[in-house]
């Protein structure tokens, strides 16, 4: 009986779909970030949204003559029914508001299309012989889980959503109006005066080894850019964390603003005064636009496509990606080269900033080599797995951190009568396409998540 039955689909919803991106091209932004291609159950229909995604990619037009283009330069407008069946499409459906709701329904047949797929791969694993049974197990496991993980899209939040758990003692804590053209200030003096702020459409890169602190700096000036310090307005800020929960950046910087041990908020130890501050800190940060996107894997396009929409949607004047080398790169065009796969990253993040006009805050490793020199002062050569990385940002900074590598014992030894510079960072800015290179000092407290201004004097290098 089962053999008989068509897997589940809905070819309306799929028209549906087709349909609302011919009438509307920015209508791909609402789908483009869940639906795929191959969640199309017919074929012509699988063709004609690849074509609209291609034109969105390569940042075209999106119609029903753009579209026929698309399809007759790959070959396949006669096999998709030619233009009469584009036309068909825009004829039965009036408007492209519900373009979600056919994607939601195209996105749910697919996944249990999946699934089916899923039951026939683990009854194959469970008639093999001699398997293992853990082992069986988990190749189980792992196939439901790809499954899962593709279904379980996740988009922007409000930061004030991932705040609310702080509120509950008992919750276990695991438009560019009037703004355009104006930069986007970190909140560090020093650093936007060397800068001149964050100029829209940047590429601005922040490097440096791991537990360096890049995410407590990053999110220090998103918390400052959306605040309003520096330069400009209070912006609208888009987090991509690639490696964090949502709830981890909100603590992150919950603690930075309330200037409580981040341990401590954690696990609740705090004095009445303390807690009385993280109160009024969560009021403070929940005015602010922040929106914060957890999904861990995902693709630049899929990122552009975010953003995009939270642009139309509530406007957004600052994106931040934490961090480049976590992002899902294209495999089947690079072959597997890693260095490859980030070169492609790199260029897209400088096409994202030119498109959304705005400037990105793409997070990078730096390579080991840096740990091996006597001088561990990073160089753009330390950029990881890709020196595109260097050559399409328009800001290349580094963190450096001499306590993060030698003890106070070991800095006496080699810089007899000089302080130990203890909780001092210094941010290297190595490239500058609009300005002047140099080094700024601010002063760090790990235990809160802060990055602070120092009185100290800005060592511009020379021209």
């Amino acid at each position: 009986m089962q053999a008989d039955r068509l897997p589940p689909h809905d070819i309306e919803s799929e028209e549906a779909v087709i349909g609302s991106l011919l009438i509307d091209g920015d209508a791909v932004t609402r789908v483009a970030a869940f639906l795929e291609p191959d969640d199309f159950y017919r074929e012509r229909n699988r063709w004609c949204y690849e074509a609209c995604i291609d034109l969105f990619h390569r940042r075209d037009a999106i119609d029903q003559i753009s579209v026929a283009h698309e399809l007759e330069r790959t070959e396949r407008l006669a096999d998709v029914g030619g233009t009469a069946y584009l036309g068909h499409l825009v004829e039965i459906l009036p408007t492209s508001v519900h373009v979600e709701y056919y994607g939601r329904i195209v996105q749910r047949t697919s996944t249990m299309r999946r699934l089916i797929r899923a039951a026939s791969d683990i009854s194959e694993i469970g008639y093999q012989e001699d398997a293992d049974v853990e082992v069986a197990l988990g190749r189980a496991e792992d196939v439901l889980f790809r499954i899962r993980s593709s279904a379980g899209t996740r988009d922007f939040v409000p930061l004030s959503e991932s705040l609310d758990p702080f509120l509950e003692q008992t919750s276990p804590l695991t438009d560019l109006d009037g703004g355009e053209g104006r930069p986007i200030g970190t909140g560090f003096k020093d650093l936007d005066d060397l800068l001149g702020g964050m100029s829209r459409s940047d590429m601005i890169v922040l490097a440096a080894r791991p537990s360096v602190g890049k995410t407590m700096l990053a999110l220090n000036i998103a918390r400052n850019a959306a605040a309003g310090f520096g330069v400009g307005p209070g912006a609208i800020v888009g987090i991509f964390s690639l490696e964090m929960g949502k709830e981890q950046v909100a603590l992150r910087l919950l603690s930075a603003e309330a200037r409580v041990n981040m341990h401590n908020l954690r696990m609740r130890l705090l004095s009445e005064q303390e807690q009385t501050r993280v109160v009024d800190s969560i009021g403070v940060l929940s005015d602010f636009s922040v929106f914060i996107d957890d999904t861990p894997i995902q693709s630049v396009a899929e990122m552009r496509s975010k953003a995009r929409r939270l642009q139309m949607e509530h406007g957004l004047d600052f994106v931040v990606i934490d961090y480049m080398q976590l992002i899902l790169g294209n495999s089947r065009r690079s072959e597997n080269n890693r260095a490859q796969e980030v070169s492609e990253i790199s260029r897209s993040i400088k096409g994202m900033a030119r498109d959304l006009q705005v400037p990105v805050l793409a997070l990078s490793q730096l390579s080991r080599a840096i740990e091996h020199r006597q001088s561990h002062r990073p160089m753009l050569s330390d950029l990881r797995e890709s020196g595109s990385i260097e050559q399409d940002a328009d800001v290349v900074i580094f963190i450096h951190r001499e306590d993060k590598f030698s003890t106070a014992e070991e800095w006496e030894r080699d810089h007899q009568g000089q302080i130990f510079p203890r909780g001092l960072a210094e941010l290297i800015v190595a490239k500058h396409r609009n300005g002047p290179t140099g080094s700024v000092e601010l002063s760090v407290s790990d235990a809160h998540g802060r990055f602070r201004s120092v009185d100290r004097r800005v060592v511009e290098s020379p021209a």
